[in-house]
This record gives structure tokens, C-alpha cells and sequence, in this order.
């Protein structure tokens, strides 16, 4: 039997004055009912109005006077941003990590359910499912003020359907992650590819905030980004923008997973780190990884050569030096297609940052076009490893604030 959650209420949400109110008291909060009628243009009786559903629904609430300015001190409004909760979640390639966050995106819990090696769709659907379960059940919140799900997956994403269309990491298709959470948890749902994800929980919370034109470059086992054109997720016509991991650097590169040669993810991604680290071993290279892995190459993975470089292995420092170039190319191309504000770098590869910069930096300034172009800010993700599942949280948090 499915246990059903209390559904948050969104309808309260679809109206363009309720949306303006509401994103006004949560960006300008605490504010009284005139300044709200005087900053919208909105007459005080249909502030007034909307605010009182607003408070009767708990998404707001009174707090402190204001000072007076002739007649009776204001009562100032702010959103009760810890009555209600979200879900978000990064379906990675080994694990999924779940956090709940209130309406201001503060992490309130967090936990990590391992996947098993080659799942099926079926078994996706139940991991997700347990984890919800045990994060609504088994913590300190209360059940009936979670309202919503975010889900960053990995690869091509059908948003509107909220359907994993493609999986490349697990090899599936058409996973029908909206249906069977909706179905089971009674609460609204939304899908989005992990990179696009991680950008908007670094442009609502993280190193983004101030970036309308946004590029977020999630380096993992796989390379994905996620474009952010005037300040909305741009998905392409067939949501295949933002493939930035499958845009081929070198035509005569190695074998990429999508069959192609040369990609950028074949070359910069995690398990490519690895494998270009064992192949030099095998050939008799001197490194620290040696030792670190007690000789067993099959062992090397990008972690590995992270900790070598960080204990000064010269080998793991200029393969990482070497990785980085091979960014710079990516990153160069993004800049010279959409030239923006800011470029994100996040991801588990990310972490090797102070070994990988150089040699993006260097490319970008040997192959920028102009001035402006090398001068692209480049920038780690702020909020780290729980970016794409904060990122998650904000879809729903898109949804709540939406004014479209």
C-alpha cells in the first residue's frame, strides 16, 4: 500500500500578483503591506487580500513591526520559509544524494543511497522511492510540510514529462521518474539533467546569483552544462543543449561512450583521468599511485590521482595540468558560442581545482578571441558536491516563486 503525502498547494501559486508578492517578500523581506502595494502598483486592498491567503496557507507569515511614519507601526511580512520543505536529489552514476532544504534553499538534512551496478529502470524507480521514503519517515520533519521533489538526472531529460529519456551511465531509456514519484508520494514532481541543475542552484544560492548569462560545467564520470540565457535554463529544441561532454576535442582522441572519438568527456571526464594514468603506468612511468593503490593499476581511479598530486606526485600533477588543457578547449568553445558572465566549474572532478586551472587558463588566454572573451570569469560551484541536489530543490522552489 502507497502512503500518501499531503500535496502542497501551488494553486495558490498561479496567479502573476501572488507570485510578485511572494518573490518580493522572500528578495526584499520583511516588508509591510504598503511598501508591497507601493513597489508592485498593486492596490492595497488586492495586497491585502492576496496576503491574507497567503498567511492562512502558512507560506507567510507576520513578524516584527516596522517604524512608523505617522500612525501605527506596520506589521512587516516574511515568508515562513521553515514550515515547508523540499526534496532534491543528484542521481549520479554510483549513488544518489538526497538533501532537504527549507524555501530559502538551507540544507535542513542530507543522506547517500549507493546504486547498484547496472540497475534497471525498475530499480531506480524503487532506490528513489526508499530514499524518499526514509528521508519523509525516519527524520526530524514533520511528513505533511514536505511539498515537492527535485530530481537532477543524469543525461537527456524530457522536463515536461519528467521522463529520463537517456540514461548513459546505466544504459537506460524512458525511465518515468514524474509518474511513479507523483503516484506514490502525492506531491509534485520535477525532472531536470544534473548539469542544468547544478547551475540553478548556484544561480539562486551559490557563485551565480549575480549572472544572468551563466554557463554551470559539471566534471564528473561524465562532462555535462547546464546554459543559463537571461536568467532561465535554455534546453535546446530536442533538450540537448548544454552536451558540452560529446563536443569533440580531438578527431583522432580515444573512444568516447556515445561512440563517437575525441569527445571532450573521453579526454577531462573521471574515468578518463584513470585510464590515461594506468595506461602511462603499464608503460613504466614513476608515480606515487604505485604505492597508493599497492600496485594494482585496476585500482586507479580520478580520486586516487587527486591524492597523489595533492602529496606532490609530479606524474598526477601534470596529468591533471594535461586534463585541464583539455577543459580550456571546452570552455574556450563555450565562451566563443555564447559568451557569458561566468562559468561555474563543479563536479567530483572538480575537487582537483588547484591542479586543474592552470591549464584551463592557459588555453583560454592562447585561444580567446579577444581581450573580453579571456577574461571570462572562471569559477568553482559554492555549494560543492550537493549542488545538483540543492539545484533540485530550486526547481520546485521555480515552480513555488514562478511569475510565468
Amino acid at each position: 500500500m502507497n502512503k500518501k503525502y499531503t500535496r502542497g498547494s501551488f494553486k495558490l501559486m498561479k496567479s502573476m500578483n501572488r507570485s510578485i508578492i511572494l518573490n518580493m517578500i522572500r528578495e526584499q523581506g520583511p516588508l509591510s503591506r504598503a511598501d508591497i502595494a507601493k513597489y508592485t502598483r498593486l492596490t492595497p486592498p488586492t495586497v491585502s487580500n492576496i496576503v491574507k491567503e497567503l498567511i492562512e496557507a502558512e507560506f507567510v507569515i507576520e513578524t516584527t513591526q516596522g517604524a512608523s511614519k505617522g500612525g501605527r507601526k506596520p506589521t512587516l511580512l516574511e515568508i515562513n520559509a521553515d514550515h515547508f520543505y523540499i526534496i532534491g536529489i543528484d542521481v549520479g552514476r554510483y549513488k544518489m544524494n538526497l538533501v532537504v532544504t527549507n524555501l530559502f534553499g538551507q540544507l535542513k538534512d542530507s543522506a547517500e543511497l549507493e546504486i547498484k551496478e547496472n540497475p534497471t529502470s525498475e530499480e531506480i524507480i524503487n532506490t528513489l522511492q526508499q530514499g524518499i521514503h526514509q528521508t519523509i519517515e525516519c527524520g526530524n520533519l514533520p511528513p505533511d510540510k514536505f511539498i515537492g521533489i527535485g530530481i537532477g538526472m543524469h543525461g537527456i531529460v524530457d522536463t515536461t514529462n519528467g521522463i529520463s529519456l537517456f540514461a548513459p551511465s546505466f544504459g537506460l531509456h524512458n525511465i518515468p521518474i514524474k509518474e511513479k514519484l507523483e503516484k506514490e508520494f502525492n506531491m509534485i514532481v520535477k525532472v531536470e539533467n544534473d548539469a542544468r541543475t547544478m547551475t540553478l542552484g548556484e544561480s539562486w544560492f551559490g557563485n551565480g546569483n549575480e549572472a544572468d548569462n551563466l554557463v554551470g560545467v559539471n566534471v564528473g564520470h561524465g562532462i555535462g552544462a547546464g546554459v543559463m540565457i537571461n536568467g532561465r535554463l535554455f534546453h535546446g529544441e530536442n533538450s540537448l543543449a548544454g552536451e558540452i561532454g560529446h563536443v569533440t576535442i580531438d578527431l583522432s582522441g580515444p573512444k568516447c561512450t556515445c561512440g563517437n572519438y575525441g569527445c571532450l568527456q573521453a579526454l577531462a571526464g573521471g574515468p578518463a583521468i584513470a585510464e590515461r594514468a594506468a595506461k602511462e603506468l603499464k608503460l613504466g612511468k614513476s608515480s606515487l599511485i604505485r604505492e597508493l593503490v599497492d600496485d594494482q593499476l585496476e585500482r586507479v581511479d580520478g580520486a586516487i590521482v587527486y591524492e597523489a598530486a595533492k602529496q606532490g606526485d609530479v606524474f598526477s600533477i601534470e596529468l591533471l595540468h594535461q586534463t585541464g588543457r583539455y577543459l580550456g578547449v571546452g570552455l574556450t568553445n563555450l565562451i566563443h558560442t555564447l559568451n557569458p558572465k561566468k562559468i561555474i566549474i563543479g563536479g567530483g572532478v572538480s575537487k582537483a581545482g588547484q591542479f586543474l586551472m592552470k591549464g584551463i587558463e592557459e588555453t583560454i588566454m592562447s585561444r580567446g578571441l579577444t581581450d573580453q572573451g579571456r577574461e571570462t570569469l572562471i569559477v568553482p560551484s559554492k555549494l560543492g558536491e550537493q549542488a545538483s541536489a540543492i539545484g533540485a530543490c530550486v526547481l520546485i522552489l521555480e515552480e513555488f516563486f514562478s511569475q510565468k
